[in-house]
């Protein structure tokens, strides 16, 4: 069957489909910035074209510590499973040597008893019993089986040796384990920090302010916080800085620069002159390809061992005009902290413009304040007018139910022609 022709010429619909395609924007949907630094605290850098990889082999213990669970337990097995094959062989070869695994065979089974004074190691008869006795000389598990004699000296000089090297393999496999697992990064799991971080006023200033909490009771001793900008300069000599860092100075009363971390803090940090944040207005900072890095450093408590928890802030992630809500309240005597709101916020009146802008005009700071003022007092108004509306809609009701309850008046008409109201 032939296909039906169109009523529509085929050039009308072609320019049609063109002008359409035409019109509509061809919007690219915008990269994501790479952070420098996950929201988990990994560092998000590959190293790559490293040709000097002996360097790893030469701090041959930081390499296995670093490595993963799986290969690192690999490797646990591989080098025990190794070495008692290595001296398997080697005992073997000081039984076949020394012509211990003829004589056993040569011998019936009434005999064998006497062999036991003429060959280096005891029932050592074929490679398997040799592997056997090289676990047992190794893990010291000693089943009485097998045993040496004085004839061979260089069956006792092999046996000193696998001691040796089996000491060695212990100490280090176990001491590689036991640093994997008591490592520092552990720790810098229950140190949290805010998903978002916000710019608001604090004592007249524009102030940057994050976070940051520890959910184990036991304490983070000499607790530091440092704040750095990572962002991509470009000098007045034409070169190009991916990575430049820029340090942030912390506001704190104390002078030691430690905080006491028994309970939910907010850092915060002044943008004054020193600041890298000193000429970014609200409309400036979604343009900004900046990160703000931030680490927190101390010694954990139970181990004695430094630890450091890292998180970062991208321009998204910071809200302008935002406060965090308070999260520490006094229950009986007793502080209680509310970790489901640890990073909600509520908007407050802030300047949309920089520091600068601000340090320079005083009054916007005033007429911010102002109008923030006016808002809440007309908000007020508008709630207290919509509380009035609904007492005198609800008194309405009220009064119509009753009326509608009302008992109605009865007249009866007596033969004389009076009139008697009753009520029933």
């Amino acid at each position: 069957m032939l296909a039906r022709k169109s009523i529509i010429p085929e050039e009308y619909v072609l320019a049609r489909i063109a002008a359409e395609n035409l019109r509509k924007p061809r919007v690219r949907d915008r990269l994501p910035k790479a952070r420098f630094i996950a929201k988990s605290g990994a560092c998000n850098l590959a190293h790559k074209n490293i040709r000097e990889q002996g360097r790893f082999l030469q701090d041959i213990f930081t390499t296995l510590v670093d490595l993963k669970w799986r290969h690192t337990l690999v490797i646990f097995t591989m080098s025990f499973l190794c070495s008692w094959l290595l001296f398997a062989i080697m005992w073997w070869l000081v039984a076949f040597a020394h012509g211990d695994i003829y004589a056993y065979m040569e011998k019936s089974g009434t005999e064998k008893g006497g062999l036991e004074s003429t060959v280096c190691v005891t029932n050592v008869r074929s490679f398997t019993s040799a592997f056997l006795f090289s676990i047992e000389v190794q893990v010291t598990i000693g089943f009485g089986g097998r045993m040496m004699t004085e004839e061979c000296p260089l069956a006792i000089t092999v046996l000193i040796l696998q001691n040796i090297v089996g000491l060695i393999i212990n100490a280090v496999m176990l001491g590689c384990i036991f640093m994997k697992t008591a490592q520092a990064h552990r720790r810098a799991e229950t140190l949290i920090f805010s998903r978002h971080a916000v710019i608001a006023v604090r004592n007249g200033k524009l102030c940057f302010m994050f976070r940051v909490g520890d959910l184990r009771k036991s304490m983070i001793i000499s607790a530091s916080v440092r704040i750095q900008v990572v962002k991509k300069t470009t000098t007045p000599e034409g070169e190009v800085v991916p990575i430049h860092q820029l340090d942030i100075p912390v506001d704190n009363p104390i002078e030691s620069n430690n905080i006491f971390l028994v309970a939910p803090l907010i850092i915060c940090h002044v943008i004054d002159k020193r600041s890298p944040l000193y000429d970014i207005s609200a409309t400036d900072l979604a343009n900004q390809d900046l990160e703000v890095i931030v680490i927190l450093e101390g010694v954990v408590e139970t181990t004695g061992i430094t630890t450091q928890a890292r998180t970062s802030y991208i321009a998204e992630e910071i809200q302008w005009g935002h406060r965090f809500v308070s999260i520490v309240t006094e229950e009986e005597g007793v502080y209680s902290v509310d970790y489901s709101k640890f990073g909600n916020t509520v908007k407050v009146a802030a300047p949309r413009c920089s520091a600068r802008e601000l340090d320079e005009k005083p009054s916007i700071l005033i007429q911010t304040l102002q109008k923030s003022e006016l808002s809440h007092q007309n908000s007020l108004r508008k709630r207290n007018s919509m509380r009035r509306n609904n007492s005198m809609r609800r008194n309405n009701s009220i009064r119509r139910n009753n009326s509608s309850l009302m008992v109605p008046k009865v007249q009866f008409m007596t033969p004389e022609g009076n009139q008697n109201t009753s009520e029933s």
